[in-house]
């Protein structure tokens, strides 16, 4: 690895040439915004997308190609953390021009008087402060692996027999398995990064529910959910007694295109059925013999299957009715905060993967049979959807204080620190150094928690969202 680096002097040398053709950060940002208001249209015929689709692609560009497909565990490039946080800054700074009339006290020449003031939009108040913090926390969290030396990577090799992840480098642990503390670090930063996927996931799954669903979308669905669900899943979703787990373990899921598949079809079967019940349109062709109750039950029988799907697979891709939302959004505000949300839970989801990818290779040293079987990306336990995070309860607790994560040397030094407090503790009592050991072990634990649980109470309370694995950028 020396050999790449070159000499002090190699780097001088070929330094000034870089910073000559590297364009400034006005220009940089000139560029962007040209981009921008030409709404991709580079011909000047006006042709060109919304200024929200355009921003969202912006967003979303910008992140593939500072992120990609972060195969390894380290810490980002100084040189494309900074960009990063430069360019995204840029675009953000539109949301700061976005504003609502709102009432305000003022006191004129002595008299109290009620006048309109302008203020940011409230939903952009409250999101983009809660968004960066998100961010800072993902950053933070790859930065905190800088210290680790227990597991490494290996180039991936053409024949690898992993599947659909033979391009991510292999992860490599000492043969006896990473340490105790090593171990329950790696969990810590599990942990706090998990917590930023279900915040980001919450404030996206709201955003989207606002977008108006575009018309283009709606002339495009069967006239009754039977044809859109198809006759199997109907039949299956309108049997008196529903239990939403029998009816997904029913299904083939074995594959992100089928699951997707049903999330589209359950999508559509529901805006069917809630256009029925409100009668939006006079078209005799939505008329239905199915009475109102019947297909209201029908439509939060589908509502549940859908958010089960969402807690279940976070990473799977965007929806046809996402994406239409997306693309016909004339809304700048909704259009910035959806594609901000949805990068970083998109990169929350990789980053859990490839911790899930370390310590599925600790857990083949314990246990090297687990190699023969079939990594699932299913949670051990159902969950309950009426415990889908809450944007407004993520922020609150966002605001009260960021999910704990910490260095591998901060979680070492400290470990260390109450190991020696809890020997000085049980100085000449009768306890063995093993029970203080356990104490003290239990005790770092109890700390860690305290904040992990005020953040994941709704979904740890029901077995947890497992990290998934075989995800990609």
């Amino acid at each position: 690895m020396g050999e790449n680096r070159g000499t002090p002097s190699d780097d001088k040398a070929t330094s000034k040439p870089r910073s000559k053709d590297r364009p400034s950060d006005l220009e940089l940002m000139k560029e962007r915004f040209s981009k921008l208001l030409l709404g991709e249209d580079m011909s000047g015929h006006g042709k060109g997308v919304s200024s929200a689709l355009a921003l969202s692609n912006a967003i979303t560009n910008l992140a593939a190609s500072v992120f990609g497909e972060l195969k390894r565990l380290e810490p980002m490039p100084t040189e494309r953390k900074a960009m990063w946080k430069r360019e995204v800054d840029w675009l953000l700074s539109v949301t700061d021009h976005i504003v609502e009339m709102v009432p305000e006290q003022k006191s004129i020449d002595g008299n109290l008087m009620e006048v309109m003031v302008t203020r940011q939009r409230r939903d952009l108040q409250m999101n983009i402060p809660a968004l960066r913090k998100l961010d800072a926390m993902l950053i933070g969290a790859l930065d905190n692996f800088k210290d680790q030396k227990e597991f490494y990577y290996v180039s991936a090799d053409a024949n690898d027999t992993r599947g659909e992840k033979w391009w991510i480098p292999t992860v490599k642990v000492p043969p006896n398995g990473l340490s105790e503390v090593i171990r329950k670090w790696i969990q810590v930063q599990k942990d706090s990064v998990n917590q930023v996927l279900k915040a980001a996931m919450a404030i996206n799954a709201q955003i989207l529910s606002e977008m108006e669903i575009p018309e283009d979308y709606i002339e495009s669905l069967p006239k009754n959910g039977r044809a859109s669900l198809g006759d199997s899943v109907y039949r299956s979703i309108t049997v008196e007694y529903f239990d939403p787990g029998q009816f997904l373990s029913s299904m083939d899921l074995s594959s992100n295109h089928k699951i997707l598949d049903l999330k589209n079809r359950i999508e559509a079967s529901i805006v069917i059925w809630k256009r029925k019940m409100n009668n939006k349109d006079g078209k005799s062709a939505w008329a239905s013999a199915v009475s109102m109750e019947k297909r209201e039950l029908f439509e939060e029988r589908a509502e549940t299957v859908l958010l089960i799907i969402k807690q279940r697979y976070p990473g799977l891709d965007q929806s046809q009715l996402d994406v239409s939302k997306i693309q016909f959004n004339r809304d700048v505000g909704h259009a910035i905060l959806e594609s901000y949300s949805r990068i970083l839970e998109t990169l929350a989801y990789t980053v859990l993967s490839r911790i899930e990818d370390v310590l599925y290779a600790d857990s083949l040293t314990q246990n090297p049979a687990l190699a023969s079987c079939k990594r699932s990306p299913l949670p051990s336990s159902e969950l309950d959807p009426l415990n889908f995070p809450n944007p407004k309860e993520e922020i609150e607790k966002l605001s009260a204080g960021p999910p704990q994560s910490m260095t591998l040397s901060d979680f070492m030094g400290w470990n260390l620190e109450k190991e020696d407090e809890e020997k000085k503790d049980s100085w000449g009592k009768s306890e063995e150094p093993q029970k203080d050991e356990g104490r003290t072990i239990t005790k770092l634990a109890n700390i860690i928690t305290n904040k992990k649980v005020s953040y994941l109470e709704k979904l740890e309370n029901l077995g947890g969202l497992r990290s998934p694995t075989g995800h990609v950028w």
